[in-house]
């Protein structure tokens, strides 16, 4: 996904005005004593590299590569491009689309949503990191088809997650990610550990929850003996475990699918095909990649 939005962001510098409780009513930072707007959103704006892009109180010095447009020009800190690079890199052989497909994963702190890197940004990419090397250019068509249907499908399933809070939050978005491919996450390391694969990518996604920001981990596995099928591809979403109210999250939603599963109503709402039997047709293998 791209450091830009598919829409101009509202100004880096607004600030909504204080206010009493009151139905609709916004502020930056709701009192203790308001209930927490379901339409509240973090004004943060991030990139793709967690880079917050309007922070108010950070300095803007001048970039000496700012004229330098497209080149893969890297940011000590981080080791990542100050631009997103969108020329050919050297050895490529045929040229590549430059243009970004918005997505449907709503940006945080816009109006928008998140951008899809472009098929010549992906494949340099893979080439600065050393990956991909059986990737031809013949091949990125197919390749970001499958990484964005990827995401399409994890983000699907991170909501299925926020249905639990949706009287809380009525539209959460994703305020930044990170991936994290060498760290294995606690529930990836036992199912490693029982025989397992490892999975082949791991993201970290930071949602806004109508100003709380909370944490999910995506661990993604591929099948090679199901290789061609809609199961060669699973995706493991859920909340991370940094509060008592995500772990209550797991417990809840656990309940939920074997309910489902047994064809039992909802145990909180009563009703059939509620809230566990959508989770876990989200749970069901995606015919897709990442990268």
């Amino acid at each position: 996904m791209g450091n830009q939005q598919s829409a101009a962001p509202p100004p880096s510098g607004a600030s909504a005005p204080q206010a009493p409780c009151a139905a609709g009513a916004q502020a930056q930072s709701p009192p203790e004593s308001c209930p927490v707007n379901p339409k509240y959103k973090n004004p943060a704006v991030y990139n793709v590299y967690g880079q917050r892009l309007n922070d108010p109180n950070a300095p803007a010095p001048m970039n000496p590569f700012s004229t330098i447009q497209g080149a893969d020009v890297l940011d000590p800190k981080n080791n990542m491009p100050l631009e997103p690079n969108q020329l050919p890199c050297p050895g490529q052989r045929k040229p590549l689309s430059t243009e970004r497909v918005p997505s449907n994963i709503p940006k945080g702190g816009t109006e928008s949503t998140w951008l899809f890197p472009s098929p010549q940004m992906v494949f340099n990419a893979l080439r600065r990191k050393g990956k991909g090397e059986d990737v031809t250019e013949d091949d990125m068509e197919g390749f970001i088809a499958a990484h964005n249907s990827m995401n399409e499908a994890t983000w699907h399933r991170v909501m299925q997650w926020e249905t639990l809070h949706r009287t809380e939050c009525d539209a959460p978005t994703l305020l930044r990610f990170q991936g994290k491919p060498h760290d294995l996450s606690p529930l990836a390391w036992v199912r490693n550990l029982l025989g397992g694969p490892e999975p082949f990518d791991r993201h970290d996604w930071i949602i806004d929850r109508c100003g709380k920001e909370v944490r999910y981990v995506i661990d993604f596995y591929f099948y090679d003996d199901k290789a061609g099928t809609p199961g060669a591809f699973e995706i493991v979403a859920r909340p991370a475990v940094d509060s008592v109210e995500a772990a209550l999250d797991r417990v809840k939603m656990n309940i939920y699918l074997r309910f489902a599963e047994w064809g039992l109503p909802c145990p909180i709402t009563g009703q059939p095909g509620s809230i566990g039997a959508a989770a876990q047709q989200a749970q069901q293998p995606s015919g897709a990649g990442s990268s």
